[in-house]
């Protein structure tokens, strides 16, 4: 396959990940800034601070309201991660790699692009905000239906699930990483009434909150939390998860091209790292830290993919 069209793929299922992400993020903050008003412009800043857009947001906006964040993350076209921007951007990639797509795929693409054009011609107000969301989320699901069922198992499906995972585990690592490190960064807090309240808002924006339960009943505590969104592999949004299927689509790409690349060694040294520690050894570390070295580790895996498999050569 050509590297541009490999590129394509990736960033396409890349850019759809996020969009998803982005509504579940603000549905979790929605939710909570409902249940704490005292509290809502911190809720409505890690928002910001989670989906990693702090310094654009702030040079438009001095202070983190609900209308502001929601259009921010929605359909501000100055934001490259909004919504509308990687929804966009998602439908770029697609027609570059038009060729590579069942027409099922391509048709849900757009049909996803031009249904959220709509949804986000206008500032979405906040009473409209859970409506709008649920189809952000109904529209990636479709895409990813189509790809589920139309696509053969090659190299191009590969590459699109490359990208997906790896999006899902940066943005599962950040929310871990902002809620216990940009939220709560004094210890007097945790344990507290207020750290529960933020570890459940996590599992809301992984939607993990009803399987967490029917795994643990009423037993929500940090650490139990931590594990299950770092090393489950149950779980479709936890690290362990992710970098499960991670491998399993490089072994298969290298078994199609005959040749492992640098990539291969990193994600099995992250999946290593994620399958032999316990999380008492993680908690020990700190946690920031460990998430620190994961992000570092992901991004530069997605730099490796894109050297490896000559994205722009």
């Amino acid at each position: 396959m050509l590297g541009k069209t490999a590129g394509g793929l990736f960033w396409m299922f890349r850019y759809l990940e996020r969009s998803e992400n982005n509504a579940r993020l603000l549905e979790a903050g929605f939710h909570i800034a409902l249940t704490r008003s005292a509290a809502a412009e911190e809720e409505w800043m890690s928002i910001i601070q989670t989906a990693d857009v702090q310094a654009g947001f702030l040079e438009r906006h001095d202070r983190a309201e609900a209308s502001t964040v929601i259009d921010y993350v929605l359909r501000d076209k100055s934001n490259p991660s909004s919504v509308l921007s990687v929804v966009e951007s998602a439908r770029n990639n697609a027609r570059l790699v038009r060729t590579a797509l069942t027409r099922e795929v391509w048709e849900a693409t757009n049909e996803c692009w031009l249904t959220l054009k709509d949804a986000l011609a206008r500032p979405v107000r906040e009473r409209d905000l859970p409506q709008t969301l649920g189809l952000i989320r109904q529209q990636s699901a479709l895409v990813r239906a189509a790809l589920h069922g139309t696509m053969l198992r090659n190299d191009i499906y590969d590459f699109a699930r490359l990208g997906t995972f790896l999006e899902r585990a940066d943005n599962t690592a950040r929310i871990l990483d902002v809620k216990y490190y940009v939220l709560l960064p004094s210890v007097m807090h945790v344990g507290s009434s207020l750290d529960n309240v933020q570890w459940e808002t996590i599992l809301r924006s992984v939607s993990a909150q009803r399987a967490y339960r029917w795994l643990n009943g009423g037993d929500v505590n940090p650490k139990g939390i931590a594990e299950f969104l770092i090393q489950d592999r149950r779980l479709p949004r936890s690290l362990a998860f992710c970098y499960t299927k991670i491998v399993d689509n490089l072994a298969y790409l290298a078994e199609d091209y005959g040749e492992k690349g640098g990539s291969h060694e990193i994600a099995d040294k992250v999946l290593t790292r994620l399958r032999n520690n316990t999380i008492d050894a993680i908690f020990d570390q700190g946690l920031h830290e460990f998430l620190e070295e994961f992000l570092r580790d992901n991004n530069g895996l997605g730099m490796q993919i894109e050297q490896d498999y000559r994205f722009y050569g």
